[in-house]
């Protein structure tokens, strides 16, 4: 149980891009979409008996043939002289129920997968997620940094539409791995797409943000990708924002609209609304949103 390899590889020192699930899907939009981009082969994965629950069992000809697991799978590709190993799992194990990694589970996780990297002369990793921002939909989002050397700090001032997170915590296995990534003396580099506060609340994917980070991403590896292949995708991810933000009492979205002004400078300075508790406040917009959105479900289904 654990690493099966399907392939012998002879790589050159490559960098490792790893991606997750989570708020917005933001980071395993982006790097399934690179994956598929630059057609990287699959040569291993990760056993999930030991990490995951089932998520149901496959029939075929009446008959039971096996249970469904969420994959956790290894590519590669050679781009130009860079070398890249892409990993992207399904899911995260948690042992709390939370919608995040956590526990014994999931850094055993980020150890093998890591294992898999070191095993190739890996010496760097990316992982990439979401930033909760004070910023609304119609803007372009940026992308925070956190890497887990200082060294690395100059570096990434020289990306552009990209600044230092400053502060704060990373959730789940995008953060562990660098942690774990950093006790190994592997360098490692988080890259978070923007998603407004009142949108992570909302149920919904979004690839602006995903589309950001590919920007950043394929910058750093030297890669030249059209990432306009998105750009329905996110259209059609606006639009229902939009249904959506249209539903929103007049006054609220007064507070909302004061977001798209652009002064702010870092995301620990982010301007704020002017509400007293200003997360309370955009927790309240996210349930509003949410409540908006299956009032909206409830009337297709009654016209359907």
């Amino acid at each position: 149980m654990g690493i099966k390899l399907y392939k012998e590889l002879r790589l050159e020192k490559p960098d490792l891009i790893v991606g997750w699930p989570g708020i917005g899907n933001i980071g395993i939009i982006a790097i399934d979409t690179l994956r598929g981009m630059l057609e990287a082969e699959d040569f291993g994965e990760i056993e999930p008996w030991d990490f995951f629950y089932p998520h149901g069992v496959s029939i075929k000809a009446d008959l039971l043939e096996e249970l469904e697991f969420p994959s956790n799978k290894f590519y590669f590709k050679r781009v130009g002289k860079k070398d890249l190993i892409i990993f992207i799992g399904e899911e995260q194990p948690s042992e709390t129920g939370a919608g995040y990694a956590a526990g014994e589970k999931a850094y055993r996780l980020a150890n093998l997968v890591l294992d898999v990297g070191e095993k190739f002369g890996c010496q760097r990793v990316y992982t990439s997620g979401a930033a909760v921002a004070s910023i609304h939909h119609t803007m372009k989002p940026r992308v925070w940094a956190v890497p887990n050397r200082e060294e690395l700090i100059d570096e990434i001032k020289g990306y552009e539409n990209t600044i230092l997170m400053g502060e704060g915590t990373i959730s789940g296995l995008n953060g562990l791995l660098l942690g774990v990534a950093r006790e190994r003396g592997l360098e490692g580099i988080c890259v978070m797409g923007e998603i407004p506060i009142y949108v992570a609340h909302f149920p919904v994917s979004y690839p602006k943000a995903s589309k950001s980070v590919l920007e950043v991403l394929t910058r750093i590896l030297g890669i030249s990708i059209d990432l306009s292949q998105l750009d329905d995708y996110v259209r059609k991810i606006e639009e229902q924002i939009e249904g959506v933000y249209r539903q929103v009492p007049p006054e609220v979205r007064d507070h909302l609209e004061k977001l798209k002004d652009e002064s702010y400078a870092t995301p620990s300075e982010r301007r704020s609304i002017p509400e007293r508790d200003e997360k309370e406040f955009m927790e309240r917009i996210g349930k509003l949103f949410e409540d908006i959105d299956q009032s909206l479900k409830k009337e297709d289904g009654k016209s359907a």
